[in-house]
C-alpha cells in the first residue's frame, strides 16, 4: 500500500531550462550554447549542488575561466532563478495527492540561494511534509546516501513509496532501494503511471 509519494523538484514540478532562458537574455545567439555549457555544465554547478561552495564563489570561478564572456555569466546569474517556474499541472497532481492524505516530501538537487528563492515565491512547498535537499546535506543525487537520508529522517519505507524523478540515473538509485518509481516525461503521462498505482483516479 502506498503512503508516500517523494517529488525531485527540476523539470518535474518547476520547468528548468536553461537554454530557453539564456535566448532570453543573450541578443548574441550564437553565444547561448557556449555560455550554456560554461555555466550549467561547470564543476561548480554541481559543486553548487553539494553546498561546497557560494554562488559569488561559483561566478568569479566560472568568470576566471572564461573572462571573455565575464559579462554575459554575470548578466545571466545576476537573475537566473526567474527560469525556475511551476510546471502547474504537476503542482495540481501534488495538490490532489495531498487532499487524498498522501504524506508528500521533496527529493532535490539544488542550491542555497535558489531554494530560498522558490520556497518564497511558490506556495505549492507548504504540499510538503518535508524533504531533503542537496546543498544542506553535502550530497546529491543519485548517490545513495541522499536517499538513505530521506528514509531515515522521516522512518520512509521504500516499499510503500513512489520516487517521481525526470533523470534515469536518479530513477535507479531509487529502484536499488526498493522505491516504486515514476520516470517523469509530462504530468499526463505521470497521472497515468499514478493511476496504474492506483493512488489516482
Amino acid at each position: 500500500m502506498i503512503k508516500n509519494i517523494v517529488f525531485d523538484l527540476g523539470n518535474v514540478l518547476l520547468n528548468f531550462k536553461p537554454v530557453i532562458y539564456l535566448h532570453t537574455q543573450i541578443s548574441d545567439k550564437t553565444k547561448v550554447q557556449e555560455i550554456y555549457e560554461k555555466i550549467f555544465t561547470s564543476k561548480e554547478w554541481l559543486m553548487l549542488d553539494r553546498g561546497m561552495i557560494t554562488e559569488k564563489e561559483a561566478i568569479n570561478e566560472i568568470c576566471n575561466r572564461s573572462a571573455e564572456n565575464t559579462e554575459l555569466i554575470k548578466l545571466v546569474m545576476h537573475n537566473w532563478y526567474q527560469l525556475l517556474t511551476p510546471i502547474e499541472d504537476t503542482v495540481e497532481v501534488l495538490k490532489k495527492l495531498k487532499h487524498k492524505g498522501y504524506r508528500l516530501y521533496v527529493l532535490s538537487n539544488f542550491h542555497l540561494l535558489a531554494y530560498e528563492d522558490v520556497t518564497k515565491r511558490y506556495e505549492f512547498f507548504k504540499y510538503f511534509d518535508g524533504g531533503i535537499i542537496s546543498y544542506k546535506e553535502k550530497l546529491i543525487k543519485p548517490d545513495k546516501d541522499i536517499y538513505d537520508k530521506l528514509i531515515k529522517k522521516y522512518k520512509i519505507n521504500p516499499k510503500e513509496s513512489i520516487f517521481i524523478d525526470d533523470t534515469i540515473e536518479n530513477i535507479e538509485s531509487a529502484r536499488m532501494l526498493s522505491f516504486k518509481t515514476i520516470l517523469y516525461i509530462n504530468s499526463k503521462d505521470l497521472r497515468k503511471k499514478l493511476i496504474e498505482y492506483d493512488v489516482l483516479l
